[in-house]
């Protein structure tokens, strides 16, 4: 476990992107931040911007099959991502573009905002390799600031419904539970990004909140 902050800012699901092939990071993460990240999540760091923004955990998602980025990609920064990660990089067809922000994944399925075309659904199917759903968490759309999701489990905005939970699990084929990070933060994409070997949570993310996402990512029985 690693709790820290990028450039101040203990929200580091909105400055980085964990895939299970490179975690994408904003591009002035110092050499010692970086170290840390590839020590505990067990894969390289690749330093870009994604559309020009340094908010790449916003406008990114990836598996071990893919990634999805916003179509604001550019040409120099697809060339960085897929050499980086060895993967298809695809860029979403609709106007809601902020991937990162709309979709929660693991390696068996995603939940995605109500309101994604049909065009955008199918290219985050075939792109991540995964079977994809439409839905909500506590009402909002925004299910990839709202939960984050391991092969393992998945941590969900404390305010889910039951019935929101149980789509969640019969989407990604795991269990689902609520919590928060960031000493009471309700986005738990916002304040935390993981992978098999690990996870980092944002600085400001307490004792009890970092056990509840052990117990649910899966990380106890590692």
């Amino acid at each position: 476990m690693l709790r820290t902050a990028f450039a101040g800012s203990p929200y580091v699901g909105v400055f980085a992107a964990a895939t299970p092939n490179g975690v994408i990071v904003r591009p002035d993460i110092g050499d010692e931040v970086a170290e840390a990240i590839v020590d505990e999540l067990g894969v390289d760091v690749i330093r870009t911007t994604i559309g020009g923004t340094a908010t790449v955990g916003a406008v990114c998602v990836g598996t071990a099959a893919g990634a999805v980025v916003t179509n604001q990609l550019t040409q120099t920064e697809r060339e960085r991502i897929e050499d980086a990660l060895a993967v298809p990089v695809a860029t979403v067809p609709g106007p809601i573009n902020a991937v990162g922000n709309v979709v929660v994944a693991n390696s068996t399925g995603a939940l995605v905002h109500p309101d994604l075309d049909d065009a955008t659904v199918k290219t985050i199917a075939s792109t991540l390799g995964v079977t994809v759903r439409r839905g909500t968490l506590a009402g909002v759309g925004t299910v990839g600031m709202a939960a984050v999701a391991s092969d393992a489990g998945v941590l969900s905005h404390p305010k889910a419904s039951e019935e929101e939970l149980t789509m969640l699990e019969e989407v990604l084929e795991v269990p689902a539970d609520i919590g928060t990070v960031n000493y009471g933060g309700p986005l738990i994409g916002s304040g935390l990004i993981v992978t098999g070997a690990g996870y980092i949570a944002g600085s400001e993310t307490t004792g009890p909140e970092l056990t509840r996402i052990e117990e649910t990512l899966g990380y106890l029985d590692g």
